[in-house]
């Protein structure tokens, strides 16, 4: 069984709430329900996390090291400014899939660049809350390749 930790940055907390034109109407609270039931089916298991502060979501990636296989996050606004959390992604080592429930090329360009990109092993982003759905299936995809890579 995998252990996925999904780290959700900030302002995800106000899903539902906070600018529903571009980030839709569904909360945070029922994004991670349907991860849950995906993950269960999957038979996956996931940790969740949700941090408005860097710091927070830096002590969280680093406490992966060792006790999860892979990382889901959106790392939010952090995304085009956090260098911390790029290293922080790096130095655990872990397959890491990147998130948005916008098309963040498709917005302002400050938002083009993503530090976390060149660390993670795909990003998905655009379709709204099945852009967690859709990474979750690529980084246990991921993951099941690897395993079956150190086995032969």
């Amino acid at each position: 069984m995998f252990r996925i930790q999904i780290i959700h940055g900030p302002n995800l907390n106000m899903l539902g709430l906070r600018e529903p034109g571009i980030y839709g109407r569904q909360t945070l609270e029922s994004i991670n329900a349907s991860l849950g039931q995906e993950a269960s089916n999957l038979g996956v298991a996931l940790s969740v996390f949700q941090s408005n502060s860097e710091g927070a979501l830096v002590d969280c990636i680093q406490a992966t090291f060792g006790h999860q296989d892979g990382i889901l996050i959106n790392p939010g606004a952090y995304t085009h400014t956090s260098v911390a959390i790029r290293d922080a992604i790096a130095a655990v080592g872990l397959p890491t899939v990147e998130v948005h429930l916008s098309n963040i090329h498709q917005r302002e360009t400050f938002r083009h660049h993503s530090y976390i990109a060149a660390v993670a092993v795909g990003q998905i982003c655009g379709f709204g809350a099945d852009s967690y759905r859709l990474g979750l299936h690529a980084l246990i995809k991921h993951l099941e390749i690897k395993h079956l890579e150190k086995k032969t």
